[in-house]
């Protein structure tokens, strides 16, 4: 077994390795949500970016279940994440009693998904703030300060990743990134659901196969979404073992 510094390493290092020109923004936000359940007390993560507008928009998360619930707090435009997003300011712990005052649609609508607490912290550069990363756990347990600090230091990758000085020196450059971003999640979500229809599957594991061919191939998931959502891809050519590919 890894001793958990050592994998909190290896985690690092290996969100350090896709900061290159042209990475893939949202295999790079999945694996960093992934990671953060890994290596923290929760049960899923999820992280939203904010569009040109300023508005939050999801983008990644490792359940279904806690996308519904994201997306549930951007209708209602209540939640700790948009409070999270709103201040710059991480929100953690808050017992279920504050949490049902405050945000009173959000904790029900968590209770019904089974999170018994949320937890934002911000992705922010100094007093910059371009999203938040979501931590949802089952039980009502709180983070401890070493998980938290950890997960900061996730959110604080991210932001790096995303303001990288390579590749968006300029405010334009950023607004077009976190758009195509946005704009990839799209086209990835009707990918899901139409490769899940063909397959038989659920919309989890059709983004499983989705993204292990996308990487076997060294393509985008974006360009893999389009080719199924067109029919170019078909599901026996995206479940093809290495090496078995057939274009």
């Amino acid at each position: 077994m890894i001793p958990q510094q050592q994998r909190l390493a290896e985690v690092f290092v290996e969100l350090a390795d896709t900061l290159v020109d042209d990475f893939d923004v949202t295999d790079f936000l999945t694996t960093l949500t992934e990671r953060c359940v890994e290596l923290l007390g929760a049960d899923a993560a999820g992280l939203m970016l904010a569009d040109e507008r300023g508005s939050l928009q999801l983008v990644a998360s490792t359940t279904e279940r806690a996308r519904l619930l994201e997306v549930f707090e951007l209708q209602e435009e209540e939640g700790p994440c948009l409070d999270c997003f709103a201040t710059g300011e991480a929100i953690t712990n808050v017992d279920r009693a504050e949490a049902a005052r405050r945000w009173p649609r959000f904790t029900a609508a968590a209770e019904v998904t089974g999170f018994g607490r949320t937890h934002a912290l911000p992705l922010r550069l100094r007093r910059r703030v371009v999203g938040a990363l979501n931590l949802f756990t089952d039980e009502g347990a709180p983070l401890d300060e070493h998980d938290l600090a950890v997960g900061q230091a996730m959110a604080d990758v991210a932001t790096i990743g995303l303001l990288q000085e390579r590749s968006l020196r300029e405010q334009t450059a950023l607004s077009e990134q976190l758009q195509s971003a946005l704009h990839s999640r799209i086209s990835i979500e009707q990918a899901k659901g139409v490769l899940a229809a063909r397959t038989g599957t659920s919309v989890a594991e059709a983004f499983t196969v989705m993204r292990s061919y996308a990487r076997r191939q060294g393509v985008t998931l974006v360009s893999v979404a389009s080719g199924v959502i067109s029919g170019d891809l078909a599901g026996e050519v995206l479940t093809a073992p290495p090496g078995g590919d057939r274009g």
